[in-house]
């Protein structure tokens, strides 16, 4: 008879490759009425996207410092996002393979492909970069070098270069706004253990607004739609968030939504049905 003394004697996982365990029994916490919860799917890759990070840079665990010991973040810039959320149920399988890559010196990304009890549901890309505050407010949030940062493998193209850039020279002021709410979001649910607003939170803002403005089952076909989010700023815990649905055009049906601050200046866009790079076409299924 065994002892146990071989099994016991293996070395076990880090915890950072404990954290990446690559299935998960989905339960009450993972769900909605309408099926996987985004909002904690991007919570969750989010999560595996540092510590594959902290893993790649030969970390413990993922405390980044900038040179000078500063705490610094690998915070989410963009994201496309295309998933059949309606596709999970309760005590079903979530599988997650995950790739990071460097996109360029100071940016990476995560390509993550879901399956749902082995069948294929869908993939989300993450795009982080480092940043640090400069100050006491979340609006001093700026990009930083990071201490001993040398993110393994060779630079690829980015899948998100084509749908950022587009966001990134839209007017958004100019364009039809077919709905405005308002939002002020809650210390104690919406902001991470860093202070910040979380970077979920933004598409948890979104579906509110577009809940409000539709209804609950128009909003979750739409969040069925590949999209793709832009991330530029952040606010302080107290601060209100102006959210506006809008068109590219006045004959064109809502594809975008904004999110930004009361003085007008936006932190975030959403555009919905655009932004796949053929890269992204041939790693993210059609939901449809």
């Amino acid at each position: 008879m065994s002892d146990g003394s071989a099994a016991s004697s293996l070395p076990l996982p880090s915890l950072l490759d404990r954290g990446l365990c690559p299935e998960i029994l989905l339960g009450m916490p993972h769900l909605t009425p309408f099926g996987l919860s985004r909002t904690w799917l991007l919570k969750e890759l989010a999560h595996r996207h540092w510590l594959m990070l902290g893993r790649d840079l030969g970390m413990d665990n993922a405390d980044f410092r900038t040179p000078d010991g500063q705490e610094a973040y690998a915070a989410i810039s963009a994201l496309s996002c295309n998933v059949r959320f309606s596709q999970a149920r309760a005590n079903a399988v979530l599988s997650i393979a995950a790739n990071l890559y460097p996109v360029s010196h100071a940016r990476c990304e995560s390509l993550f492909t879901l399956c749902v009890d082995g069948v294929p549901a869908g993939a989300v890309v993450l795009q982080s970069a480092f940043v640090a505050r400069t100050s006491g407010t979340n609006r001093s949030v700026r990009r930083s070098m990071l201490r001993n940062a040398n993110v393994s493998g060779s630079v690829r193209p980015s899948r998100l270069a084509g749908a950022a850039g587009l966001l990134r020279t839209l007017d958004t002021a100019a364009l039809p706004c077919w709905n405005e709410t308002l939002f002020q979001p809650c210390p104690l649910e919406e902001f991470n253990g860093a202070g910040l607003f979380y970077f979920a939170e933004f598409l948890a803002a979104a579906a509110r607004a577009f809940w409000q403005w539709e209804g609950a089952e128009a909003a979750a076909l739409r969040f069925e739609r590949p999209h793709v989010v832009l991330f530029t700023g952040n606010i302080d815990q107290g601060e209100t968030l102006r959210i506006r649905l809008c068109s590219r055009q006045d004959t064109e049906p809502v594809g975008l939504c904004t999110i930004g601050r009361m003085d007008g200046s936006v932190i975030a866009s959403v555009l919905f049905g655009h932004g796949e790079d053929e890269a992204d076409k041939a790693a993210i299924p059609n939901p449809r």
